[in-house]
């Protein structure tokens, strides 16, 4: 089926979706986006997505938007778009205002969507993902789904650069926070571990998920700080995202983990994963 978009209530082809130039998510990065999949042809935790889509409104102090205008709206684009594993993106700006630093809140706000197929499987699934480490020179709320994510457009590119999958970003200490799109996971001494939910770091949705599935299943989980020493130690290291899933991390700053394998631990919550959201 062809790609769609959705413009402020109208569905269409995604190549004649065009918003203004003075739209402040063009000329400020002023707006804010989710991202979710659908198995099966059913979006996986939309309510999830939503409410953090709420939060990100709240949090660069948005106008008032009706959540249920936005869920009916995604339901709507994937219905039209008839493909049974997509990827729904959403963004939200504040929209179109005469170029000013300063804004008024007083015009609507821009609500863009596209529908796009997914893959079934990640590509990296069977061997493992390679990933750098880089500096972590972002704002600080990353918490805040915003477009403003040229600093991981550099470092993915910078990892692309160089033959890897992703880079994950370490602070000055060397503590390790995620990766450009996705979580970050180790297993080290028979515990999941991934970074606390701080302003440093975005609440994932599958990171919430994999935090479930471990405590549904008994596997000890925790929300903990560790550095990058930890993490070349570690058993197991995986990265966690709406498109991500579970994916196994093999090699580190050209270090390998462990056994370079994917591991026992990250494949059982990957399968986990997957049953949950139907596929």
């Amino acid at each position: 089926m062809p790609e769609l978009a959705y413009l402020n209530g109208q569905i269409m082809p995604v190549e004649k979706a065009m918003v203004p130039v003075d739209d402040r998510g063009y000329l400020f990065g002023d707006a804010v986006y989710e991202y979710i999949a659908s198995y099966g042809g059913r979006l996986f935790r939309m309510d999830d997505h939503i409410r953090r889509l709420e939060n990100s409104l709240r949090g660069l102090d948005f106008p008032p938007v009706d959540p249920e205008r936005v869920r009916q709206a995604v339901s709507d684009l994937l219905e039209a778009g008839k493909m049974e594993r997509a990827g729904i993106y959403i963004q939200i700006s504040r929209g179109v205002e005469p170029r000013n630093h300063a804004f008024s809140n007083q015009g609507p706000v821009q609500v863009v969507m596209t529908v796009r197929p997914l893959p079934d499987v990640h590509p990296h699934l069977e061997k493992g993902a390679a990933v750098m480490t880089a500096e972590d020179f972002r704002w600080g709320r990353c918490d805040i789904k915003t477009v403003q994510i040229l600093p991981n457009c550099l470092a993915k590119q910078k990892a692309v650069d160089n033959g890897l999958y992703d880079a994950i970003f370490v602070s000055g200490e060397k503590i390790v926070r995620e990766a450009t799109s996705s979580n970050v996971f180790i297993v080290a001494d028979g515990k999941v571990l991934t970074h606390p939910l701080t302003n440093n770091i975005l609440p994932g949705i599958t990171r919430k998920v994999v935090l479930e599935i471990c405590r549904d299943k008994g596997i000890p989980a925790a929300e903990e700080f560790f550095d990058t020493q930890r993490l070349q130690a570690a058993d197991e290291v995986f990265l966690s995202g709406t498109t991500t899933e579970v994916l196994p991390v093999v090699a580190v700053d050209g270090r390998r983990i462990a056994d370079g394998q994917a591991g026992s631990v990250t494949m059982k919550l990957y399968g986990e994963l997957r049953r949950l959201a139907g596929a």
